[in-house]
């Protein structure tokens, strides 16, 4: 009948129509749920978020708690038995589903067993499976059985919370040893890389607990991975602090520098060009490394055994002169005194005099990250080659 509004049809009577009244629109097409029915596999936005309510939490305890047409018994250790329900462990646990699969029991009753940890463990765990809850102080008390059943039965979402508390002030240095221990056996990378920096952060004190000497007993292999870890944070420390003392003096001596170019260009205090008048009520030098300089130029002036390895302070100038001609771009309108000469003298050195200054000067040059922004430095190019 295709798009038509009305149907028009012939009485058997000449001249007499039947209108029909047009039929309403078909249903709209219902949504498909498929076999998990409401709980479709694929999020929607309304679960997306953690909207559910405290009342809707509170029902959920009381379900456990109650145990309305529970239809599972779990047997614990001593003779222990909860009672829960085999649909709300089976969509929580893919490990508990399996079991209630091939349990056996009365009727639509089964049975499972889960030993090995205390019965009030096990029951907060099944609880959280429940409604996500759980008190801090049994949170504080099951940490670790807790932490091996969230593994053991991957509920990833007990595990995040064990993770999170551990992180967040359950970890101390009694426990950390075995809470080491636990998080390579329940693959919990994060967990064990926080382990492993507390350890190697207090390890006298954590191996002095009974938690170490219980390793040491058990997984010697890990004790030697340990210690080995241990030595190597030593030496890394260790390379740390030379390092930075080494860049703290390169640092000192490109200031030193620096200051001998403001003494010997611009003046400061007593020492400076001879052309220069200074003012009495000057603004302070702003070189931390300008007043050393001055007593150590005030000295090598005045200095009667001034020659090389006559005097240890003269011979500390000559070193400083001597690494200022090196980085100086421009020794012909140079003001720091014998700046051309160690130029000149740079040509007659020996080899390995030279590769020892270029290493020195590159260092400095690195420390500082500068690149002949300053006048008295040389370009890059030069001091590369």
């Amino acid at each position: 009948m295709g798009k038509m509004e009305m149907i028009t049809t012939t009485s058997p009577r000449k001249g007499v129509n039947n209108v029909h009244p047009t039929p309403p629109p078909l249903p709209a097409k219902a949504p498909k749920y498929g076999r998990k029915g409401i709980f479709m596999s694929k999020r929607s936005a309304l679960t997306r978020y953690n909207s559910a309510s405290s009342t809707a939490r509170d029902l959920w305890d009381s379900l456990f708690d109650g145990g309305y047409r529970a239809d599972v018994t779990i047997k614990t250790d001593y003779g222990g038995i909860i009672y829960a329900h085999a649909n709300v462990l089976g969509m929580a646990s893919p490990v508990l589903r399996g079991m209630l699969k091939r349990a056996k029991g009365f009727g639509k009753k089964r049975s499972i067993s889960i030993h090995g940890v205390h019965q009030d463990a096990v029951r907060v765990f099944i609880r959280f499976l429940y409604s996500s809850r759980y008190e801090y102080e049994e949170m504080k008390e099951f940490m670790v059985p807790l932490l091996v059943l969230s593994h053991a039965y991957a509920v990833s979402s007990l595990k995040r919370v064990c993770e999170q508390q551990l992180e967040h002030g359950l970890l101390n240095l009694e426990n950390v040893v075995d809470i080491f221990q636990l998080s390579l056996l329940c693959n919990a990378p994060r967990l064990t890389l926080i382990n492993h920096r507390m350890i190697l952060s207090n390890f006298k004190a954590v191996s002095a607990t009974e938690g170490w000497k219980s390793m040491r007993n058990s997984h010697p292999g890990l004790e030697k991975e340990l210690l080995e870890s241990v030595i190597e944070e030593e030496n890394n420390q260790k390379e740390k602090t030379r390092k930075s003392k080494e860049r703290k003096i390169y640092l000192e001596l490109f200031e030193a520098m620096e200051a001998l170019v403001h003494i010997c260009r611009d003046g400061c205090r007593t020492i400076g060009p001879h052309d220069k008048d200074f003012n009495q009520n000057q603004t302070p030098c702003k070189y931390r490394t300008c007043k050393g300089l001055e007593l150590l130029v005030r000295h090598f002036a005045g200095c009667k055994l001034r020659v090389p390895g006559g005097c240890i302070h003269c011979k500390r100038m000559w070193q400083l002169l001597e690494l200022h001609s090196r980085l100086c771009a421009d020794s012909t309108s140079c003001r720091v005194p014998l700046c051309s000469n160690f130029k000149e003298k740079v040509k007659k050195q020996s080899k390995k005099d030279e590769i020892k200054w270029k290493i020195l000067v590159k260092k400095i040059l690195r420390t500082k990250r500068i690149g002949g922004s300053v006048s008295f430095i040389a370009s890059s190019n030069s001091m590369s080659s």
